[in-house]
């Protein structure tokens, strides 16, 4: 019998509560934290390139803006609803917290198949979605960047569509093109961040850096970055997967082969020297860091028990749910939460909003630098909060953003 679904707004709720009842987080306060500056539901109708008109349906939601504007990436996916921006908008409050930049959270999203849409239809339907909530937009109100099945250029539209009514404003978004006001570094930033945090934990817990054996589940933009640095970190990549499956080689995959393979053909399945797996078989591979940077919800009840890894790294946002992490503490499996592991991506995007506010652009070298003594700081943070409480490292990275938000309301007399 397959595990009954928990939604990413009930592992993200949990985790908040989890969170609050540990630090004694009075009553008031912990509604406050809970409820959403502004939810926005908003009908999108769009000409589609054979002349019908079709309807969709998009949402920003605004989470909390109490230590600077509301930040959060908008996804293109049929599974987008209420509850799930919900979640991702709350989880943005806790991990700019954590990392300690100054934003809020908030997360967007459009219900569509974006592989069904051409090019064009993909552009009307974006400029229709701005146009709709660019009221709630701003450099200093809310700032969008890229997530599941958009990027630069949709980031693009976005810009331009604001800046048809408010003039030419780059801050309004990130994750934008570099020839537009992007940052360098930024398309590979949440990848170059879930290495990062994957050596930094690997050597906090005594797992071995060089050449110990790493499973990717998802080779988009998180995942393929990830695979990228983690193998130039000297880790042994011996499982991949995309959504069609996923292919294992326990002598180690070749990450530039499998991009250049992926960039023909389109998916990881058949790439050479590989045996096939299913995603589900993919999780269970023995390895020593487990990246799930696919889906939510992907570690459940029903597998948590049959990992054989040593360490698992979020990539993806919520992949762990909430009854899958009391089976991973039980057998002593260390996670590094999503709103820690992920977080390079809003990092490199604060970086990004800084350089268009003030006009003056960084090189990577400089970018990459500063994104790693961001998280290296953060890191720093949520290990030493864990092992002084003996608590988990999600528990320690929740209660941290959890009390730098609470802190600022406070402060703020809100």
């Amino acid at each position: 019998m397959p595990p009954v679904r928990i939604s990413m707004f009930e592992t993200a709720s949990y985790a908040f509560d989890r969170a609050a009842d540990w630090m004694g987080l009075d009553p008031e306060m912990r509604l406050l934290l809970r409820i959403p500056h502004r939810e926005i539901r908003v009908d999108i109708p769009v000409r589609m390139d054979d002349g019908r008109l079709e309807a969709f349906v998009g949402y920003r939601i605004q989470h909390s803006g109490v230590r600077g504007p509301h930040k959060g990436g908008i996804r293109y996916h049929p599974d987008v609803d209420l509850n799930e921006v919900r979640a991702m908008a709350q989880l943005m409050t806790w991990k700019t917290a954590l990392v300690n930049i100054p934003f809020g959270g908030a997360k967007g999203g459009v219900a569509c198949d974006p592989s069904k849409l051409t090019q064009d239809e993909l552009e009307r339907l974006t400029r229709r979605f701005t146009s709709k909530i660019s009221l709630a937009l701003g450099p200093y109100r809310d700032i969008p960047a890229p997530d599941m099945n958009t990027n630069a250029q949709v980031m693009a539209w976005i810009m331009d569509e604001y800046g048809r009514k408010h003039g030419y404003t780059p801050a309004v978004v990130t994750g934008k093109p570099v020839e537009l006001g992007g940052s360098l570094g930024r398309e590979q930033a949440t990848g170059r961040g879930v290495a990062l945090i994957s050596r930094l934990a690997c050597a906090s817990l005594g797992l071995p850096g060089k050449a110990g054996r790493v499973v990717i589940q998802g080779f988009g933009n998180v995942g393929s970055f990830a695979a990228r640095y983690l193998s130039d970190l000297g880790f042994r990549i011996v499982g991949l997967s995309d959504l069609f499956g996923g292919v294992v080689c326990p002598d180690g995959i070749d990450v530039a082969g499998a991009a250049a393979w992926v960039k023909e053909k389109g998916r990881l399945a058949c790439l050479p020297g590989t045996t096939a797996v299913t995603n589900e078989d993919l999780l269970e591979i023995e390895c020593d860091v487990l990246v799930p940077a696919a889906l939510g919800g992907v570690i459940h009840v029903g597998n948590a028990a049959k990992l054989k890894c040593k360490l698992i790294v979020e990539g993806a946002n919520a992949p762990t749910t909430f009854q899958a992490d009391a089976v991973l503490e039980e057998r002593k499996i260390p996670v590094v939460p999503d709103i820690l592991a992920n977080a390079g991506g809003v990092t490199v995007s604060y970086f990004e909003w800084t350089q268009n506010l003030t006009q003056f652009f960084w090189d990577e070298e400089r970018v990459n630098h500063e994104l790693h003594r961001t998280l290296n700081r953060a890191f720093d943070d949520v290990h030493v909060f864990s092992v002084g409480k003996k608590v988990p490292m999600r528990l320690a990275a929740f209660a941290i953003g959890l009390d730098r938000v609470a802190t600022a309301a406070r402060l703020r007399g809100i």
